[in-house]
């Protein structure tokens, strides 16, 4: 016999050798407001259709766990695919990237003729079909020469390529009827678990609508994002030019010798980018409604430092006279600062800023005027005078940098005409394979996991505790801003992930087992090991990805 703690009761039951979650499940009672879609053992992410073998520590989850969410949508995924291949046979399905409170996709039919809301219906009704028949997602754990035979028999090249390059002896894979198909965590059991969906037609391919976290009853309010949407359309273009979708085919680049070049194709795509948007302000600069701001924000390791610095010295080189300002220097006092109803400061609250103090700074800047500005101590929690004054002349213009740098409170008494918005995001276009997009967030929490570590102000197990509400407070202070930027700039990397392997396995490894953190630390290990790792030598000094690997020229 053996014994299972349940964390959600607090108990231990004993039980055979073999047993599974899900024969395991009604014997906890517990509050279940939404159905268990998948369960913690030892604090790794499992399907509800594990086994124990030995003692273990179960924490059954549902999708208002990231971990459950992960599980849903990737199953949600599968029954997509496989409908699509079900009702157009010879088609391909390419799970693109979330946008808009869901994933964005393309069904490309044999024949290429356009897909139509017919279509979508079709596909629509195929998928609840499915799922009215509770079908089991079946996994089976292979050999990884024979996951490949079984994938290129089925054509199916970008999983190939995947596994080519995986390094793993052992690969397990799903099928769904006759369907197969490789994710790269676990399932739910059956069809019938995925009851809160929906798609619809959307731009040149579909939204696969998903669960709301906070109410898994309903879908994420759709929000159309046009210029993200462009952003995203752009870099897949480029991927598509370059033949590298996926991360198996990077990884056949980097193997081949040309990961050199592509570090330089990525910096210089960025660097381009940053003159464009130089370009683009001193036209502006020079019109008969001059911009005289430039607002620059972006979520959490989005790399806005180093992007401020790089387009400070374009605009120099236009003839321009860049002076910069943080909202961080606006802090209120500490002991003024909003807090959370635990007691906490919520230092990303909009009131943490003394915007009534900054915006009329602003007024007096753009009207020749020298100002004083303020210095934040963030040691003694107290906003300092120590001499700093701004003063624009007749060739400065002033760029503001802050997570709030375009939240409308902070700059409503300033004409739009006299403002350049700019927005920072983080989106990764490379596929893991064609029905596994790589999640938004994990190129900056794995950023973030790094610099705070390298630095030593967090551990990687602080950083992980850390994230969600990270995520969250940008949900309501940052991302609702974001379609008002007069430019998007992409800070993603197209090799970021593989450069980035080096730096956080260990700092990754570090994390207990025994606590929580460990159960998103495996998840990021796990998918790491994915990329073939590519050294940083490479990296030049003023490359964007150095504000978090260390030795930027423009940090030292």
């Amino acid at each position: 016999m053996i014994q299972i703690y349940c964390k959600n009761t607090g108990t231990t039951l004993k039980y055979p050798e073999g047993v599974s979650l899900m024969n395991m499940l009604d014997d906890f009672q517990f509050e279940r407001p939404y159905p268990i879609v998948s369960a913690k053992v030892n604090n790794v992410s499992q399907g509800l259709k594990y086994r124990a073998y030995q003692s273990r520590d179960i924490e059954f989850i549902d999708v208002r766990d990231a971990s459950g969410m992960r599980v849903y949508i990737r199953s949600l995924c599968f029954l997509l695919s496989k409908s699509a291949s079900d009702v157009f046979p010879g088609c391909e399905v390419y799970m693109e990237h979330p946008i808009s409170g869901g994933i964005f996709f393309h069904v490309k039919k044999e024949d290429r003729s356009p897909f139509t809301e017919e279509d979508c219906n079709r596909l629509k009704e195929r998928m609840q079909e499915i799922v009215g028949k509770n079908i089991p997602f079946h996994r089976y754990d292979v050999h990884t020469d024979k996951a490949i035979k079984e994938f290129s028999r089925k054509g199916l090249d970008d999983k190939v390529k995947l596994l080519e390059t995986s390094g793993e002896i052992y690969t397990d894979y799903y099928t769904l009827g006759d369907t197969p198909d490789y994710y790269y965590g676990k399932l739910v059991p059956s069809t019938g678990y995925l009851t809160t969906w929906d798609i619809q037609v959307y731009h040149d391919g579909l939204l696969l609508r998903i669960p709301y976290r906070n109410n898994p009853n309903e879908l994420v309010p759709f929000a159309d994002q046009p210029k993200t949407f462009a952003m995203f359309d752009e870099m897949l273009q480029w991927n598509k030019i370059m033949g590298l979708n996926t991360v198996g085919d990077v990884n056949h680049a980097c193997q081949s010798g040309h990961a050199t070049e592509l570090i330089q194709i990525a910096e210089a795509l960025q660097e381009k980018k940053i003159v464009q948007i130089a370009e683009e302000i001193n036209r502006r600069f020079r019109s008969e409604e001059p911009v005289k701001v430039v607002l620059i924000t972006g979520p959490s390791s989005s790399g806005k430092t180093t992007f401020c610095k790089r387009l400070s010295l374009q605009l120099k080189a236009c003839g321009l006279k860049p002076l910069s300002v943080s909202t961080d220097d606006y802090f209120v006092n500490r002991l003024d600062t909003p807090k959370f109803p635990d007691g906490s400061y919520d230092f990303d609250n909009f009131e943490t800023v003394d915007h009534a103090l900054m915006e009329s700074d602003i007024l007096k800047m753009i009207e020749g005027e020298e100002v004083s500005v303020p210095e934040f101590n963030f040691v003694t929690g107290m906003r300092e005078y120590n001499g700093k004054t701004i003063k624009l002349g007749k060739s400065s213009i002033l760029l503001i940098e802050g997570i709030h740098a375009l939240n409308p409170g902070l700059t409503d008494k300033i004409p739009d005409s006299a403002k350049f918005r700019i927005f920072i995001n983080t989106l990764t276009g490379t596929l893991l394979d064609n029905h596994n997009s790589i999640p938004t967030t994990d190129n900056r929490l794995l950023r973030r996991i790094v610099r705070d570590y390298n630095k030593g102000a967090f551990t990687a197990r602080e950083s992980i505790s850390q994230w969600p509400n990270v995520c969250a407070a940008e949900d309501k202070w940052i991302y609702p801003f974001q379609e008002m930027a007069d430019v998007m700039f992409n800070s993603a990397y197209l090799i970021e992930f593989a450069v980035m392997r080096n730096h956080a396995e260990p700092i990754l490894g570090s994390v207990p087992k025994n606590c929580p953190e460990y159960s998103e630390a495996h998840r990021l290990l796990h998918f790491l090991h994915y990329f073939t790792p590519v050294p940083d030598k490479e990296i030049p000094a003023t490359s964007l990805l150095r504000e978090f690997l260390g030795g930027s020229s423009f940090l030292a």
